[in-house]
């Protein structure tokens, strides 16, 4: 989803608290254990990528603004270090009212660049998480987790969050990095924003283990909200599962 949609009139949010309908699973979310939401932006049949990348503009205003609401009610921010690279967002809270998020970077090969916008010193806590020591940045926060912590590593960086007081957790991109956060059970909530809009081919939005039957497939309780743009936000609870399919 684009960090950078034009805002109008017509597009700014009309309200920033957790009473939005959409956001309202925020005021039972626990609060003595990590919460941890994925949110994923991608079309109708399910891309978030053309062939050759491109991304911006497949949600529109509505879904950017919700995107922005989730940010203000959360600790951090993650992002891969290829959304970085492909993107270099912001990952501020510029469309609505309230703080910053720490913004965090999964960068286990030291590729950050010095210069990447969500850098920035503008008094946002900002955390860079490894696998080994590298230069950093004056300012970043440095957590180094070997690959071979003793536990998978999206585990590992929640863990390592929450002792640093960062306990509601925003997983916002890319894709590998959702599929990751999803397939080692770390995600309490994903939203998918869909767009009314068919691509044909490109990059999918999650790619995670494969199943060999539905039945053990995720079939998440899921909520439905539609924005007024056309743009539909799929809730998904994955803490609450819906009954197995009848057998046939």
């Amino acid at each position: 989803m684009p960090d950078s949609y034009p805002e109008t009139e017509k597009s700014k949010p009309e309200l920033g608290g957790s009473d939005a309908p959409s956001l309202r699973f925020l005021r039972d979310a626990p609060r003595d254990r990590p919460f941890v939401i994925a949110q994923l932006g991608q079309s109708l049949d399910g891309r978030i990528a053309t062939t050759t990348g491109e991304s911006r503009y497949i949600n529109r205003a509505a879904a950017l603004d919700h995107l922005h609401r989730l940010r203000a009610h959360v600790d951090a921010v993650v992002v891969g270090i290829g959304t970085v690279l492909a993107d270099d967002p912001l990952l501020d809270v510029r469309r609505v009212p309230g703080p910053n998020p720490a913004r965090v970077v999964l960068d286990p090969s030291g590729r950050l660049p010095p210069e990447s916008r969500c850098l920035r010193d503008d008094g946002t806590r900002r955390i860079v998480v490894r696998q080994a020591s590298a230069a950093r940045r004056e300012g970043v926060e440095e957590i180094v987790l070997p690959s071979d912590a003793g536990a998978p590593w999206p585990r590992a960086v929640v863990a390592a969050l929450l002792e640093r007081g960062l306990g509601r957790i925003l997983v916002e991109g890319g894709a590998r990095t959702i599929s990751s956060f999803i397939d080692a059970g770390c995600v309490d909530r994903l939203h998918v924003l869909v767009a009314p809009l068919i691509i044909g081919s490109g990059k999918p939005g999650l790619e995670m283990s494969p199943v060999g039957r539905l039945r053990d497939a995720l079939r998440p309780v899921t909520t439905v909200h539609v924005f007024d743009d056309g743009d539909v936000l799929f809730d998904c609870d994955l803490r609450r599962r819906q009954g197995e399919l009848d057998a046939p």
